[in-house]
């Protein structure tokens, strides 16, 4: 009797989703699973990973530095997540904050304001230099003026998680600081939805935290996007999901690329705890 493997079941999970889903997980162990991997997808927010190790990657060079003093003014409005759209002009904060907050609450006018600070060809300068052909950011956040925002891949976007992850993102100790701002990340219901909140939330109890999750999630009607790193006592895996195509336009928790994403994640993160730190 042939095998169900784990690539079986998750395309039985999405035999009735209506989009399309890239997917990309390394066990960090020499195993991989892709599913539809090498697929452009829109990045969204997930850019701003990208945008996180160039800071870092000049930082590193010194050309920046984290403490460097960055102004919101008007030419770097827009609308949409974060919080910096709520504040008056003129709030200035550094460098690493600014950055911060474009991860954490995504904050686009944060993302604006980097994008400034660093430079639309640094920024794809760094992306080359990492080795991600498929990937470019092509220009800053502007929903008139600009239809989209970022290209990548699944297997594009997993590989600044697994650098961060080993630490040989610029360097251990830039890793380090990348690593625990993205696990503040306040988005990541497609990766964590199923996962069982106990594991994820054990400080409440007193026990010792047994998961963590470091990402960085995106949403625009073109794309559901999230990504980022597992931890768990066995070690830590990378998972990357990707959705286009589907029809509900809508942005809301209960979305389609949502649900589904929470249940192929959940397929995953089974999977790596039976086998004790591997999916195969």
């Amino acid at each position: 009797m042939r095998e169900i493997t784990l690539e079986d079941r998750i395309k039985a999970e999405l035999a009735s989703y209506d989009g399309t889903m890239g997917i990309y997980v390394n066990d960090r162990k020499g195993n991989v699973l892709a599913i539809n991997s090498e697929e452009l997808f829109e990045t969204a927010s997930c850019c701003k990973v990208f945008i996180l190790g160039t800071l870092f990657d000049e930082v590193e060079k010194g050309n920046k530095s984290l403490s460097d003093l960055l102004t919101y003014t008007k030419e770097n409005y827009i609308n949409g997540s974060g919080i910096l759209k709520s504040l008056e002009l003129g709030v200035t904060m550094t460098a690493k904050n600014v950055a911060t907050l474009m991860i954490i609450v995504s904050d686009n006018i944060a993302t604006n304001m980097m994008i400034d600070y660093l430079g639309l060809d640094t920024i794809n300068a760094f992306i080359q230099k990492q080795g991600l052909k498929n990937s470019i950011l092509h220009n800053k956040i502007d929903f008139e003026a600009y239809d989209k925002l970022g290209t990548t891949t699944p297997r594009d976007y997993a590989v600044m998680f697994e650098r961060i992850a080993a630490g040989e993102l610029v360097s251990r100790e830039a890793s380090d600081q990348m690593l625990a701002i993205l696990k503040m990340q306040h988005y990541n219901s497609m990766l964590t939805g199923e996962l069982p909140q106990y594991f994820l939330d054990s400080e409440d109890t007193g026990d010792e935290e047994l998961i963590w999750v470091a990402s960085k999630s995106g949403s625009m009607n073109a794309c559901r996007n999230d990504g980022g790193i597992v931890s768990t006592p066995y070690g830590s895996y990378v998972i990357v999901l990707m959705n286009k195509n589907f029809q509900d336009p809508i942005y809301y928790s209960g979305h389609p690329a949502t649900r589904f994403g929470a249940k192929v994640s959940r397929l995953i993160f089974d999977q790596y705890l039976a086998l004790k730190g591997r999916i195969a």
